[in-house]
């Protein structure tokens, strides 16, 4: 990692560029930067939870339709169900189950 001399010397050329009373202002600023990305991360986080269970219930409702269209009777016929994430037919890519 970085040595006690090498993060002296960080922070006294910091000291040196900035001058003492903006660091700290410099240091908030960051801070807050980062926290409203933090939660703009979490805000894209649910958007895409939400986006992925809308496609799941999506590819559910398509694919009863689609197992009913393949498989009239039920018994002893495979059924092609939609892939959730692509909607080709089949199995394309593995997928968690729905819940």
């Amino acid at each position: 990692m970085f040595t006690p001399i090498e993060i002296a010397a960080v922070v006294g050329v910091a000291i040196l560029v900035f001058g003492a009373d903006k660091l700290p202002k410099l240091a908030r600023s960051a801070g807050q930067a980062k926290k409203e990305f933090m939660v703009g991360q979490a805000e894209a986080d649910i958007a895409a939870e939400r986006a992925r269970d809308e496609a799941r219930r999506r590819a559910g409702s398509e694919g009863s339709t689609v197992e009913a269209a393949t498989a009239p009777s039920g018994v002893g016929q495979t059924t092609i169900v939609p892939d959730p994430q692509t909607g080709a037919p089949g199995p394309t890519s593995i997928a968690r189950p729905p819940q």
